[in-house]
C-alpha cells in the first residue's frame, strides 16, 4: 500500500468565474481548494474564469490551504489544453522566469493539481500528461499532479488503463452525478446504486499506489450533521481518503470524519511503542491487551499515525506518553 503523503480529506470546488468566492476561499482551512473551470462556469465566462484563477494562483499561498487544484474541461470539448495553458502551466513558466521571493512562494511547498474530467479512455490523461510534462521540463517545477474524475461506465471499466496512463496521476475522484446520468441511475440516500463503482475506484487507487481516492459530493449541503455525516462515515469505512465539497460549511465535518479518531490514534501509537520494544527484545510474536499482533496490524497502525501527523493531531505527545508500554 502506498504511503499517503498527501492529505486530501476535503476537496472544495470554487467557481472560477466568481471573484468574490475566489477571494473568500483564501480565508478557509481546507486540504484542497479546487478552482473550477468546468460545470460551474458557463461557456461565456470561461476566459474570465481562467484569468481569475491564474490571478488567485499567482498570490502567495495562505497557511490554511494545503493544496490548490484546477478542474479543467474535458479533453473532447477542445477547452482542456487552453485551460491548462492559461492557468497552471502559464503560472509554472512565469515562476521559472521570475526569481522574486513573492512569486517563488506562490505554489508553496504543497502541490498544485489538475482534476481531469470524464476520461473516456487513458488517452485523455496521456494528452494532458504529455503537455504538462513538457511545461514542467521547461519550468523546472516538478510539484504538479493530475487527478482523474471517474464519471462514466467506460471510465470504471477502463480504470486499470487510466491508473497506468501517466506517472503524474495522484488520485481518483468519483463524480456520482455524471455517473448517474451516464447510466440513467436514480440516486438514493443509501448510495447502493454506486457500490460497484465506488469499490472499484478505492481498490484501483490502492492497487496502483495513488495518493487519494475522493468520494462523491453530498448534495444536501444544508445538513452537515445529517446526510453529510452518514456519507462521510460510509465513505471512510469503504476506504475513501476524502470527499468532494460544494460548500465551505461541509469542509469542517468532512475533514474531521476523514481523519482518524483520537482513540484510534492513541491505540495506534501505543501499539507502535510496544512494537519498538518487541523489536529490541527480538520478539517476532507478541501480544498487547490480550490480542496477538501481526504485521498487517502494525502496518495499519503506522498508516493511522501517519495520517494523524499530516492532519496536525499532536501525535508527538502520545509517543512520550506510551514510550514504556511493554509487549507480552
Amino acid at each position: 500500500m502506498a504511503s499517503r503523503a498527501i492529505l486530501r480529506r476535503a476537496l472544495l470546488y470554487v467557481p472560477g468565474s466568481n471573484k468574490r468566492m475566489l477571494e473568500k476561499s483564501r480565508g478557509l482551512d481546507v486540504d484542497c481548494i479546487t478552482y473550477d473551470l468546468e460545470d460551474s462556469v458557463t461557456l461565456s465566462q470561461k476566459l474570465v474564469a481562467r484569468r481569475q484563477i491564474f490571478d488567485i494562483l499567482s498570490l502567495p499561498r495562505v497557511p490554511g490551504i494545503r493544496e490548490q487544484a484546477v478542474r479543467i474541461n474535458a479533453v473532447e470539448t477542445g477547452l482542456a489544453l487552453e485551460d491548462l495553458t492559461e492557468t497552471v502551466c502559464l503560472l509554472l513558466l512565469r515562476l521559472h522566469d521570475s526569481h522574486s521571493p513573492k512569486s517563488q512562494q506562490a505554489l508553496g511547498p504543497a502541490s498544485t493539481s489538475s482534476p481531469l474530467p470524464r476520461p473516456p479512455a487513458p488517452s485523455a490523461n496521456f494528452t494532458s500528461s504529455t503537455f504538462v510534462h513538457g511545461v514542467l521540463s521547461a519550468s523546472g517545477k516538478p510539484n504538479i499532479r493530475l487527478i482523474a474524475l471517474i464519471e462514466s461506465a467506460r471510465a470504471v471499466m477502463d480504470i486499470r488503463s487510466i491508473c497506468t496512463s501517466t506517472p503524474l496521476l495522484s488520485g481518483l475522484i468519483f463524480a456520482a452525478e455524471d455517473f448517474s446520468l451516464d447510466l440513467s441511475l436514480t440516486r438514493t440516500p443509501s448510495l447502493t446504486e454506486f457500490l460497484f463503482a465506488r469499490q472499484t475506484i478505492v481498490a484501483a487507487a490502492r492497487a496502483y499506489n495513488l495518493d487519494s481516492a475522493i468520494d462523491l459530493v453530498c448534495t444536501d449541503y444544508k445538513d452537515p450533521s445529517g446526510a453529510l455525516t452518514r456519507e462521510c462515515e460510509g465513505g471512510a469505512g469503504m476506504g475513501f481518503t476524502g470527499k468532494q465539497c460544494i460548500h465551505p460549511s461541509q469542509v469542517k465535518v468532512v475533514q474531521r470524519l476523514f481523519a482518524p479518531s483520537w482513540e484510534r490514534v492513541r491505540d495506534s501509537v501505543r501499539l507502535l511503542c510496544a512494537e519498538r520494544i518487541a523489536e529490541e527484545q527480538g520478539k517476532g510474536s507478541w501480544a498487547l491487551d490480550g490480542k496477538m499482533i501481526d504485521r498487517p496490524v502494525i502496518e495499519a497502525a503506522k498508516a493511522i499515525v501517519e495520517k494523524a501527523e499530516l492532519a496536525g493531531m499532536g501525535v508527538a505527545a502520545m509517543w512520550e506518553e506510551f514510550k514504556d508500554v511493554v509487549p507480552k
